[in-house]
């Protein structure tokens, strides 16, 4: 098995930023899910709710610093604010984060058509692990809802089409709306990421933290901003239990490093 794609997500809903290679830092890919775009309350925003969101690409570069660009708006860059304000938000089990400065906060608000600021989060150690999610202790956490990497696999999500299509047309169903950060071919088994409690990717080893529970997001076409039923109505006949439709896997780094496109994937 080998790493199909890699993405990261800067901005917590928005569109993925597809990658090479990334560095593997112990709160989960460098530069992923450390934004977020909150109301003027500090609630953080969805894309449940401002699907728009998804149609926003922020791509770092070296420094953190974010280029942000949406159809129809003039592109923006936004540095990392270091010195930022401290606000208040409304994030699980974060309680501040620091505010990105007014030309963030304009350009957001431009996209979604209502006022809202970026808020940046300085330091992941600050927000870790859930133990109810699979956390063993102080292990730091990106904006990520509940562990630092999710992972899918083309199988799993081949076995899903096939599903679909023993009931209607046949649908493609792009991987993207799962928002994985680790894509993996050349499983035989459909669904084989259940199991897995140990592996090794390239250099670096993880284990697992849990099931990945999948919401409403998933059903929102991320090209078009089509909202339909697929694909949870499927999975919620075959992937159900506990209350809750799955599909991938969190998994959690126990060491830095790199990971690329092409390392092979091993399990424990």
């Amino acid at each position: 098995m080998r790493v199909e794609s890699i993405h990261i997500y800067p901005v917590k809903a928005t569109g993925p930023v597809d990658l090479a290679s990334a560095q593997v830092e112990l709160a989960g890919l460098r530069d992923d899910r450390r934004w977020a775009v909150v109301d003027p309350q500090g609630a953080r925003l969805n894309a449940t709710t401002h699907d728009r969101l998804l149609t926003v690409t922020a791509t770092p570069d070296a420094s953190g610093a974010l280029t942000l660009t949406a159809p129809g708006q003039a592109s923006l860059v936004v540095a990392v604010p270091h010195d930022g304000r401290e606000v208040a938000v409304d994030v699980t089990r974060l309680a501040t984060m620091l505010d990105a400065g007014n030309d963030g906060a304009g350009w957001f608000s431009q996209v979604l058509g209502e006022p809202v600021r970026l808020v940046w989060q300085d330091d992941p150690a600050r927000r870790p692990i859930s133990e109810a999610h699979g956390g063993l202790g102080a292990e730091p956490l990106s904006l990520a809802d509940t562990g630092p990497l999710l992972l899918t696999t083309t199988s799993s999500l081949a076995q899903l089409e096939a599903w679909i299509a023993e009931e209607q047309e046949p649908q493609e169903i792009v991987m993207r709306r799962f928002r994985s950060n680790v894509v993996v071919d050349g499983s035989d088994i459909p669904f084989a990421e259940d199991d897995w409690r140990g592996i090794q990717i390239g250099d670096v080893p993880y284990r697992f933290a849990e099931h990945c529970d999948r919401c409403v997001v998933t059903t929102i076409d991320p090209i078009t901003l089509a909202h339909g039923k697929e694909p949870i109505r499927t999975l919620a006949r075959h992937r159900k239990w506990s209350g809750k439709t799955w599909f991938g896997i969190r998994i959690v780094p126990l060491a830095t490093g790199k990971l690329s496109v092409g390392d092979e994937l091993t399990v424990a």
